[in-house]
């Protein structure tokens, strides 16, 4: 079959089945990889469709198609989307449904009267679904949100990181991993924990002109919180508020309600049933403001989002871009502001440290050493009295320091040579550096926060777009009026001139591999005039004086290498 017969097929089911009498960039070139049997990675911004590729290239593909989904509420969505379709049907197992509801949907899929299956990374992690899963035969198995995959903090959940053991053990189908944010690490951490075999990389262009972008700073916390308010009151709507925590979410909510405004919490804490009431009322238009925590907006399909306010500084920039996304996607004007205190990222400090200690990882690896032979996960939570989160986690750590490693039938085992102590210690280190990276990734966030360059150029740096300022809509190329009466602001407006560039800039454009002499390998992500960001191996983000560099030789190019 030629490339050019693929190319027609696709777009005439799009346009058949879907209604879509064209394809957007990239959406065309991922399909194609898709039909052609290669791991494909696309990172396209919010709105850009992403789902159409798996919808139209799934039809195509014998076998059914299993989409990896995080959150019941977005299951949902994508699957009232295909139903608005001539689609074939699309069918869900989760937590949250009937046993009777949950056989329904296998059946569908077995005798294959349903082409999509969604499930969750938890769902997946259970022996007895990825079976039914192998017994049906998926041709493509799909990673929505993948970006999930790269993430650690508070949120993290350790069975997006077993996903690849999933593919194998249901016969290796086509794996596409889908994100709408993701710096060249992130996609390179994807790659890897995905197990994708020389994917083919689909990105789209970052920039959002349509989104001003602002930064207000604060001493006090009493004048951020009066300012968030203020500003969520005024602003045209609907809108989104996020913040760190839960009960900001609430107390947020309440005071917005409080000044007439139709105004809701979204949280994990809430039961399942408020959190699609919040959900259903802010797609219908129901709710003028919805104060969430980051789970929120995850693949929501409303296009008149009209601000997105950050109360608090979040993990990371690639966290940061996704949520600000959900904005603007009519392209109409729309405005993302942080409201910055230095302070408030001891929190996200916090979060960032998450992960499993070197008591729990040293009880999983004794565990798993001593076990005769293979071993369930579920088994050694039971035996160690530790959650499935916790174990699954610990297993990660072992298994990505090459201590343990999982079989084909799902359960882990010890690498031959090595103790439970040496095991426990390699992991920790990983820990040690899994920690390190997210505590730079937070570095980066607070470096944007107190930029005095442009802020468009920033943030498109720090996923590897060039972009020449003046924006025109950020607070330094656009500077804004004072966020409102009372309200304390640091260097709201300011304008202070980006630095001059540095000779040596050339020598180090984003993508260049170089090498530190203490920090070892890293590449080089973005300039700013004088300086330049690079991602180390072993240490995360660092910020680097040109000056210092060219002065004191502390990089050297390293050669490109080639996959």
């Amino acid at each position: 079959m030629s490339e050019p017969r693929v190319a027609d097929r696709l777009r005439r089911t799009a346009a058949e089945v879907f209604g879509w009498r064209e394809l957007r960039p990239g959406q065309l070139t991922a399909m194609e990889a898709v039909m052609a049997g290669r791991d494909t990675l696309a990172v396209m911004p919010t709105g850009a469709g992403k789902s159409a590729v798996y919808q139209v290239a799934g039809l195509l593909l014998p076998g059914p198609t299993v989409v990896v989904s995080p959150l019941i509420a977005l299951q949902r969505d994508q699957i009232a989307g295909l139903l608005g379709h001539d689609a074939p049907d699309a069918v869900a197992v989760n937590s949250a449904q009937p046993a009777g509801r949950t056989e329904a949907a296998w059946d569908a899929v077995q005798h294959g009267d349903a082409e999509y299956l969604f499930l969750s990374p938890e769902q997946l992690a259970k022996d007895e679904v990825v079976e039914r899963l192998a017994r049906a035969g998926p041709s493509l198995f799909v990673v929505d949100e993948a970006q999930c995959v790269a993430a650690w903090g508070h949120d993290f959940r350790p069975d997006y990181l077993r996903l690849a053991q999933a593919v194998r053990r249901a016969g290796g189908p086509t794996v596409l991993a889908l994100t709408a944010t993701a710096a060249p690490p992130v996609r390179e951490e994807i790659v890897r924990r995905l197990g994708m075999a020389d994917p083919e990389l689909v990105v789209a262009g970052f920039d959002r002109p349509n989104i001003a972008l602002e930064v207000r700073r604060f001493r006090d916390d009493a004048d951020k919180r009066r300012a968030v308010v203020e500003r969520a009151a005024t602003e045209s709507g609907p809108g989104i508020v996020y913040t760190a925590t839960r009960r900001d979410a609430e107390e947020y909510a309440a005071e917005l309600a409080g000044l007439g405004l139709s105004a809701a919490a979204y949280h994990a804490g809430l039961a399942a049933g408020e959190r699609s009431r919040v959900h259903d009322a802010f797609l219908a238009g129901g709710a003028d403001v919805v104060v969430a925590t980051s789970a929120f907006g995850m693949g929501i399909d409303k296009e008149d989002v009209r601000f997105v306010l950050h109360a608090s500084v979040p993990g990371s920039l690639d966290a940061y871009y996704q949520e600000i996304g959900r904005a603007g996607r009519d392209g109409a004007p729309a405005v993302a502001v942080l409201h910055y205190r230095p302070q408030d990222s001891g929190l996200q400090r916090l979060f960032a440290a998450r992960a499993p200690g070197e008591e729990t990882l040293g009880e999983v690896a004794q565990e798993i050493h001593e076990h005769p032979g293979p071993v369930g996960l579920d088994d050694v939570g039971e035996r160690t009295n530790l959650s499935h989160r916790r174990v699954t986690a610990a297993a990660n750590l072992l298994e990505q320091a090459g201590a343990v490693r999982t079989d084909a039938d799902g359960e882990v085992r010890a690498v031959p040579g090595t103790t439970a102590e040496d095991a426990a210690a390699r992991a920790a280190r990983e820990a040690e550096a899994s920690r390190r990276l997210e505590r730079s990734r937070l570095e980066r966030v607070l470096a944007y926060a107190e930029t005095t360059g442009c802020q468009r150029r920033f943030l498109l740096g720090y996923f590897g777009e060039p972009y020449e300022p003046p924006c025109g809509a950020c607070d330094v190329c656009a500077p804004a009026a004072d966020s409102g009466a009372g309200t304390v602001v640091e260097g709201a407006g300011d304008t202070g001139d980006a630095p001059a560039p540095h000779p040596a800039a050339a020598s180090f454009p984003a993508g260049t591999p170089v090498r530190h002499g203490e920090w070892g390998d890293g590449t080089v992500m973005s300039e700013e005039g004088d300086r330049i960001t690079v991602l180390f191996d072993s240490m995360g983000y660092r910020t680097l004086s040109l000056a210092a560099v060219t002065r004191r030789g502390l990089l050297t190019r390293r050669p490109e290498t080639t996959g």
